[in-house]
């Protein structure tokens, strides 16, 4: 008993620390650019269809197959940051929600024009033998997506809050107008986010499909992963691995223990349940930025 236990709750971390790598792809961009982009999951898609081209269809190497598709997801983001978001430089933020909206409706669009609606087995390219710890089971996807998760939030968290970019970044969310006076290129800043974003929805789509069945509903791993983005604050970037650990493990264990006495399904709402009553506290998420205003 006490070692199931243990199971779910270790199986469910890692559940969460793949939310939350998902999860990067909302709070890179909004950090940047203070857009909140609603198309996270279908990026991911595109990003996963790529691999899928490069490596399955093209017979690539997968090296090769993932750095083409790292480079097209780059040229992706470039191009989505060029055609709709350059002129919306200093409008209201439901303006580039909508347009996001827009975006997600559209990419998902092209998915089924081009590679149709289908399933298609995604490459193996991470090992499908799980690891055994002892008597715990730990599928090697999960354990690799874990470790992906910490090493990009680290390196992100460095990033943003070292590097001249990546400060340079977080003043253009701040405000367009003051970054601007101060020289920094806004259109750069918020470029730089979306090819970003572009490489963290290769990356993630690579660790959550590896040996799986790939269509485009596979994009609702972005609203599974929409209460992490919140719970930690859009700004956080290291915060969403502790939001992540959390809604994973309650998650985990809402489905190990609960669904069986109700015979429903109630794992797949109790995230966004908890990141309710948490944002109903901190409306910031726990680690968002705080707005100081003068009055």
């Amino acid at each position: 008993m006490i070692l199931e236990f243990f199971n779910y709750t270790l199986n469910g971390a890692l559940l969460g620390l793949l939310y939350a790598l998902v999860a990067m792809g909302f709070v890179v961009i909004y950090r940047a650019s203070k857009v909140f982009n609603m198309a996270t999951g279908e990026m991911l898609v595109l990003g996963a269809f790529l691999v899928w081209w490069a490596v399955a269809s093209r017979g690539m190497h997968p090296a090769v197959g993932i750095a083409a598709a790292l480079a097209i997801a780059v040229l992706v983001g470039l191009a989505i940051e060029r055609l709709f978001f350059r002129r919306l430089i200093g409008e209201s933020v439901f303006s580039m929600i909508m347009v996001t909206i827009g975006l997600l409706i559209l990419t998902r669009g092209l998915v089924l024009v081009i590679w149709g609606p289908q399933e298609r087995a995604f490459p193996a390219l991470i090992p499908l033998e799980p690891l055994i710890i002892g008597e715990m089971i730990v599928p090697r996807s999960l354990a690799v997506a874990g470790a992906v998760a910490v090493v990009f939030a680290l390196g992100l968290h460095w990033f943003f809050n070292r590097s001249r970019t990546g400060l340079a970044m977080s003043a253009v969310a701040e405000d367009h107008q003051i970054a601007l006076s101060m020289g920094i290129s806004v259109r750069r800043s918020i470029a730089f986010a979306w090819a970003l974003g572009g490489i963290l929805s290769v990356i993630s789509s690579i660790v959550y499909l590896s040996g799986k069945s790939l269509t485009f509903l596979s994009s609702e791993i972005g609203f599974a992963a929409l209460p992490v983005a919140l719970l930690a604050g859009l700004e956080s970037i290291r915060g969403l691995l502790l939001a992540g650990l959390i809604v994973g493990v309650v998650q985990g264990l809402t489905s190990a223990y609960i669904d069986p006495l109700i015979g429903g399904n109630a794992a797949s709402v109790v995230p966004y349940i908890f990141m309710l009553v948490v944002l109903a506290v901190r409306p910031n998420g726990m680690f968002g930025w705080k707005r100081i205003e003068r009055v």
